[in-house]
């Protein structure tokens, strides 16, 4: 989409009831990951758990694509096919969905570990989290989108860590993807101005080794180059004066994921 679309009040809430379903759905994905399932039973849950919500699948034959949630293992950086691939102790994987509701559309996407993983992993995990954070601290209004960018990088640059750039966040709430795109690097104070009823999905999209990426032959998957591990984690955040109003946060996900 060219166009960028400001949200009301009144719409920015409907996009914050389609939010809550995609938490819901993600927090009951965290209790289901865990070594020996299937990642295609994860997304026949997902599609289920909308549809029982009231909702369709955001994703689901968005330009084709043909499943309900993108699911993306240890060196798959995003846009990966659910299949009868059987998830091992040591995995990563980004758990990617969306959910319309009404017409109003939720983006989101999350990294889990399955079972006990490495140290390196883990530390993966926590620094590209830890940079959506540092990214998401500069989504007010009157701040630019180079300043989201230039946060993500400057979290992950001592990591020395490579950052996707073929890849980036974007616009949503009407459609899945509306301008403006928000790069996980950049330069503080360029880009497009943030305004007041901008509704944006902040994802850094980090590499464990170098930044580039490698597309597959069946036009969706996008892998690291070197076979890297990649780490994904995603938020929408609705733009306005003081501070960011996160539509979509990680506590119901993560309040499962400390009990297990």
């Amino acid at each position: 989409m060219s166009k960028v679309y400001y949200k009301t009040a009144e719409e920015i809430e409907q996009v914050r009831k389609s939010a809550d379903v995609l938490s819901q759905l993600l927090a009951e994905i965290a209790q289901r990951v865990e070594p020996g399932i299937t990642t295609l039973s994860l997304d026949q849950f997902a599609y289920d758990f909308i549809k029982d919500h009231k909702g369709t699948p955001a994703f689901l034959n968005y330009h084709g694509f043909p499943y309900s949630l993108c699911i993306s293992v240890n060196d798959q950086v995003v846009h990966g096919f659910p299949s009868d691939y059987v998830l091992q102790e040591g995995d990563i994987i980004s758990v990617d969905g969306g959910v319309n509701l009404n017409g109003f559309i939720s983006d989101s996407a999350y990294t889990f570990a399955v079972g006990d993983i490495s140290a390196e992993a883990q530390q993966l995990l926590d620094v590209t989290k830890a940079s959506l954070y540092a990214g998401i601290e500069q989504a007010v209004a009157g701040k630019r989108v180079g300043d989201i960018s230039s946060a993500v990088q400057e979290h992950v640059r001592p990591y020395r860590y490579g950052i996707v750039r073929e890849l980036v966040g974007h616009g949503v709430g009407f459609h899945l993807h509306e301008k403006p795109e928000v790069p996980n690097y950049g330069r503080r104070g360029s880009g497009p101005k943030l305004e007041e009823g901008l509704i944006i999905c902040i994802e850094p999209m980090i590499n464990a080794g170098k930044g580039g990426v490698k597309f597959w032959d069946d036009g969706w998957t996008v892998s690291s180059i070197d076979g890297s591990l990649s780490a994904h984690f995603e938020q929408m955040v609705a733009v306005q004066k003081g501070q960011p109003d996160v539509l979509l946060n990680f506590e119901e996900i993560e309040k499962v994921l400390a009990k297990k």
